[in-house]
């Protein structure tokens, strides 16, 4: 799901660069030394606060038109790009689950020792991710 938010960019003398606010996000304010990092922050920070959002179960606010937003002498409206699908993919943190296939006894064998099979895996997962370890299937 993409979505696109106008967000209001004010140079900002103190980096030479641009503060940055989302009006339809409160609270989403954030900056960048250069117009191009501005742009990329602006994005990482209304992404993040809609994710959160999202995983909470909670509706996000539609986006403004372009053309209704106010800015103060100085300032200037863009757009944000925000690729939800992507963020969500590399910063999610909602749990899904996973249906997986093991022997019988191993089953039998982690019950009996009242193993978490869900930490087990993730455990397992996170060793791998962190090792660079890609398994043959």
């Amino acid at each position: 799901m993409k979505l696109l938010y106008p967000a209001i960019f004010t140079p900002c003398e103190e980096l030479s660069g641009y503060t940055v606010e989302v009006p339809d996000l409160p609270g989403c304010i954030t900056e960048g030394r250069n117009l191009m990092e501005a742009i990329e922050m602006g994005t990482d920070a209304a992404s993040g606060w809609i994710l959160d959002e999202i995983e909470d179960g909670n509706q996000y606010p539609a986006p403004s038109k372009y053309q209704d937003i106010s800015c103060p002498a100085g300032s200037f409206v863009n757009l944000l790009v925000l690729d939800m699908d992507t963020y969500a993919e590399k910063y999610g943190s909602k749990a899904v689950r996973k249906n997986i296939t093991i022997p019988a006894w191993l089953n039998t064998f982690g019950e009996k020792q009242h193993i978490n099979f869900s930490k087990v895996l993730q455990d397992a997962l996170m060793t791998a991710a962190q090792s660079g370890i890609k398994q043959d299937t």
